[in-house]
């Protein structure tokens, strides 16, 4: 199975642009690992079916990823993933527990906080009450259940964003054409694109 692709144009700020188009220049090791990005998602082997439940919507509130999303990047299956192999980043706080702990912990202490304040579990809450919850955790100076809130949320934006940017549909929201190995580039300078990089088509704008 293969994610679908993105409209043509996609409204977006970079019309046309299609990073996979460019795989024949990429050399096949690269090009293998990118195109596995888009076919049927890893099984999830690390997270509990509860604790899937609590991330997904978590990872989703945390990058905007709308529940109705075409193509669905499957965050918490690339998050799963990494947890269930002990890729970290290769380092943690010093005032945190390894990794794939603070997932387990924080993800039931959010549910926690869910049933507490919203009457329902952090999956089943409504988006916006999802997003109070998880700004409130955001402005939380000091610690949060035991530990330092601002880690906390660190650590979880640091593998939503990974996840997300690794997908090379996301590539084309952002103008990335992907990787220029072995290709490399040549039209070097401030403002100058290569032949193979889209305009952006609202510049100046914000995200």
């Amino acid at each position: 199975m293969t994610l679908p692709l993105p409209a043509e144009d996609g409204g977006g700020r970079f019309p046309g642009q299609r990073a996979l188009d460019e795989r024949g220049h990429w050399d096949d090791t690269t090009a293998a690992l990118v195109i596995s990005r888009t076919q049927r998602p890893p099984d999830t082997s690390f997270f509990s079916a509860q604790e899937q439940g609590i991330a997904a919507a978590l990872l989703d509130r945390l990058v905007g990823q709308e529940p109705d999303a075409q193509p669905r990047i499957p965050l918490v299956n690339f998050v799963d993933a990494r947890l269930a192999a002990g890729e970290t980043d290769g380092w943690h706080y010093a005032d945190l527990p390894e990794d794939a702990e603070v997932w387990r912990q924080g993800l039931r202490f959010l549910d926690e906080d869910a049933r507490e304040r919203c009457g329902t579990g952090f999956a089943t809450a409504s988006r916006e009450q999802q997003e109070d919850l998880l700004t409130g955790l955001h402005e939380t100076e000091g610690p949060w259940h035991g530990f330092p809130a601002g880690h906390v949320w660190n650590l979880w934006l640091r593998y939503a964003c990974t996840a997300f940017y690794s997908h090379p549909y996301v590539w084309d929201e952002i103008g990335f054409p992907g990787p220029a190995y072995p290709r490399g580039y040549a039209n070097l300078g401030l403002g100058r694109r290569e032949h193979f990089e889209v305009r952006d088509a609202r510049p100046g704008e914000s995200a």
